[in-house]
């Protein structure tokens, strides 16, 4: 059988591609031998289920993707994908209100895997609130579309020739495992579809030289506040959701933004 015939052999393939690792490589990072590898790529071998999982973590293959794994390899999803207000995250979304209120007096909002926001603090909701005129609240919104929307965000961002590549270059470096997936890749294609926007932001910079931070700042109505902002997630996790959670808290970056307070 040939590894285009086998469901299991594409994804492994795919993935060892991303990884830039050889049939080879990937057998020393597994501990398998590399015959039994070409074996499962081929579909002349059927692995295990604790075989299919060895895999996916020697690849580091995030949680979602290594459920699309296993079910290729014809077993059940094992990584469970909970509802962020249901009991089984309790612990979680105690620790991301904590998160979100002891950063007050300054913004922080917690992001899904797409860039939606799912919860942001009050100052957050105030900044928000002020910069886009008091639409209805912040939750659901997408961060990517706020900032590149011409009726949002972006006419006050006074810096935004800096801050546009560097946010499109974060989508690709911060997506989930790396590798932004189909949805993100649709909401890429679409916030560049506007006038002005290279097309070739739509693929990773690997060559440019990134800066340690380049703030964003925001400027309406005679407020200009400059933040820099630092990405949290939730360390080992057992379940889809909270695998692709980001709390994003924004710090002052000059006296000025220090001082002001959203509420």
């Amino acid at each position: 059988m040939r590894t285009s015939d086998s469901p299991l052999g594409l994804l492994l393939r795919h993935w060892r591609q991303v990884r830039r690792m050889s049939q080879l490589a990937l057998a020393h990072h597994a501990q398998v031998s590399p015959r039994h590898l070409s074996f499962i790529e081929s579909g002349r071998s059927s692995p295990s289920r604790e075989m299919v999982i060895t895999l996916a973590g020697a690849l580091r293959v995030p949680l979602r993707e290594r459920n699309d794994l296993l079910l290729a390899a014809g077993y059940a999803p094992v990584y469970r994908e909970s509802d962020l207000a249901g009991p089984a995250m309790t612990q979680v979304r105690a620790a991301l209100e904590r998160a979100l209120a002891h950063h007050e007096p300054y913004p922080a909002v917690v992001m899904d895997r797409h860039w939606n926001l799912t919860q942001a603090n009050p100052s957050a909701e105030a900044m928000f609130g002020h910069l886009r005129g008091s639409p209805p609240a912040t939750a659901g919104a997408n961060v990517i579309r706020l900032m590149f929307d011409p009726r949002e965000l972006r006419p006050h961002v006074a810096n935004w020739e800096q801050v546009a590549p560097a946010l499109i270059q974060r989508v690709h470096r911060e997506a989930v495992g790396g590798v932004p997936d189909a949805v993100t890749r649709a909401l890429l294609a679409e916030v560049l579809s506007g006038p002005g926007l290279p097309a070739g932001w739509r693929e990773p910079d690997l060559t440019t030289a990134l800066l340690p931070i380049i703030p964003v700042t925001f400027a309406k109505d005679g407020l200009t506040v400059s933040y820099f902002s630092m990405i949290t997630t939730v360390g080992t996790p057992q379940d889809v959701t909270a695998q692709e959670l980001r709390v994003e808290s924004f710090y002052p970056a000059d006296p000025g933004t220090e001082r002001h307070r959203w509420t």
